[in-house]
Formats: C-alpha cells, structure tokens, sequence
C-alpha cells in the first residue's frame, strides 16, 4: 500500500493534475471577482473551491505519510502546507481577512512547477547582494530627497514639500514615469539649471543601480543554470562508473565460467 501511495504522489501525471486544478481554481477565483457572474454561477463556484481543497487537503496528507518526518523538513513540503491551511480556516468570527488570503493557493503552482521554483531559488540566493545594492540605493534616494526637499520646497510643494513627497516624487522619476514634461521641465521654469540635479539622479539611479540588481538576478540564474547542469554531468559520470563496474563483473564473472569449462573439458578428457 505504501509503494502504491508513494509512487501514486510521485507520478508525473498527478502532479498534472494538481497544477490543472491550480489553474482552473485561479480562473475561477478571477471570474468571482465580476458580480454578475459570481451571481449566475456563485453556487458553482462554491462547490468548486470545496472541491478544490478537498483535494488538496488529501494530497497534502498523502505526501505526509509518505514522507513522514521528511515533509517537514522540506520548506516547499511546509509552504504548500501553510497554504492549504489557511484555505481550511474559518472565515467568520472577525477572520474574514482569510477569505482573501485564499487567493495565496495559487502560489501553490511555484512549488508545483520546476521552472518557477528555479526563479524563487535564484531570487532567494540573491537577497544578500540585493540588500547591499538596496541600501546604497536607500541612501542615494535619501539624499536626493533632502536636497531636492531644500531646494523646491517653497515653490512645488506638492511634490517636494516634505521628506515623503521628495521621495515618492523622485521615485516616479526613477520609473522615468513622466518625469520631464510632468516635473522636471515645470521645475527648470522656475529653475532653469534644475537638470543638473534631476539628470545625473536619474543617470546613478535609474540606469546604474537598478541594472545593478538586474545583473545579480541574472548572474544568479546563470549560476543556477550552471550547477544544474554539473548536477547532470556528474550523475553522468556517477552512472558511467556504476556501468563500468558493471561491465568488469560480468567480465570477471565470464572469465570464471571460461576457467571453470577448461578444467571440465580437462577433466572429461583424462576420463
């Protein structure tokens, strides 16, 4: 029974049918949103959620009797597990904030589909070098805010009046979000020379520290990429081995069958 169950988790075509069901329930969960068909057809939708996480909840207690203590000690085991727990909550009683938390079942395709997994591994090995370049990226903005705060304060102050403004003002210039002709152009009005400080801000922020973060997200994909495919090579070789070892047994295995014959053609001839 356990190797039935097991190999029922494991197979390919299961886990199929977990991600069509992920799929089905987010287009559901996206078509609730529309009144008039969460009117027509809100009794469907309900029994459909129901069934929903009524297979989830059974695949996840399969995958704990297989795995056992294992399960926990895996944190995609223990992610899918949080969120299929949520779905179980209750929503009354002052928890009806988990309703909308419901909606987090669908994160549940991250953890089904490798490739997905491989991006949340590579954004999560990248955290350490992205909080350096955060930081200084932190500063530069808050330095910029304070100057730009000094300088355009009294004159636009609704966009650089306080601290808070500055800094949301010029974080739409760092998107480039009609940053010349909706404030940088009405400020050079007033302040003709106001492109000294908004160019070169948006030259080190937009064009240099956020490529930054974007070449360690993509030198960290690369590596992950790389590992995979040592990975490969190295169970090649591994299987290479195993098969050469292989091969020399049934080689020494033979050449006692070969000595074993002589001695019998031997014998049966003396005889």
């Amino acid at each position: 029974m356990y190797m039935k169950i097991k190999s029922f988790v494991d197979s390919r075509s299961f886990k199929n049918v977990i991600i069509g069901l992920i799929i089905l329930n987010g287009i559901t969960m996206g078509l609730e949103t529309s009144k008039d068909i969460a009117f027509t057809y809100g009794q469907f939708f309900k029994y459909f959620n129901t069934f929903v996480i009524t297979i989830f909840t059974i695949e996840i207690i399969m995958r704990i009797y297989v795995y056992r203590v294992s399960f926990f000690k895996d944190g995609w085991s223990i992610f899918d597990f949080v969120i299929v727990s949520i779905s179980l909550m209750p929503t009354s009683g002052g928890l009806e904030i988990l309703r909308v938390l419901r909606v987090l079942r669908l994160l549940r395709l991250v953890t089904v589909v490798p490739q997905m997994r491989k991006v949340v591994m590579a954004l999560v090995s990248v955290i350490p070098g992205m909080l350096s370049v955060a930081g200084l990226l932190t500063l530069l903005f808050y330095i910029s805010a304070i100057m730009a705060t000094k300088l355009y304060s009294e004159t636009f102050p609704q966009w650089f009046g306080t601290l808070g403004e500055s800094f949301y003002t010029l974080f739409q210039i760092m998107t480039l979000e009609s940053w010349s002709m909706g404030i940088v152009r009405p400020v050079m009005e007033v302040y003709p020379y106001a492109w000294v400080f908004f160019v070169p801000f948006i030259f080190v922020v937009t064009f240099i520290m956020v490529n930054l973060i974007i070449a360690i997200i993509v030198d960290a994909m690369t590596e992950l990429t790389n590992t995979d495919k040592s990975n490969v090579v190295e169970e090649i070789h591994i299987s290479e081995d195993h098969t050469k070892e292989e091969l020399q047994s049934l080689r020494n295995e033979i050449a006692e069958i070969k000595e074993l014959l002589l001695k019998k053609n031997s014998q049966d001839k003396i005889c």
